[in-house]
C-alpha cells in the first residue's frame, strides 16, 4: 500500500491504533447485541406468542 507506506512511522502506529480501536467497537457492540438477544429470548413463552398472533389473523 503506497499510501500507508508514504506516511511517518508515527502516523501508521497512530493508523493502526484507531483501526484497532475502531474493530474493539465494533465487536464489542455486537457482542452486547447478541448477549440482549439471548437473554430476551430466555424469557419467550412460544404458547403465547403464537395464540397472540393467532388473534391477530382473526381480527
Amino acid at each position: 500500500m503506497k499510501f500507508f507506506d508514504s506516511l511517518s512511522t508515527t502516523t501508521q502506529v497512530f493508523v493502526v491504533f484507531i483501526g484497532l480501536a475502531v474493530l474493539f467497537m465494533i465487536v464489542f457492540a455486537n457482542n452486547k447485541r447478541n448477549k440482549n438477544k439471548l437473554y430476551h429470548r430466555k424469557r419467550r413463552n412460544f404458547r403465547d406468542n403464537y395464540e397472540a398472533k393467532r388473534k391477530e389473523k382473526e381480527e
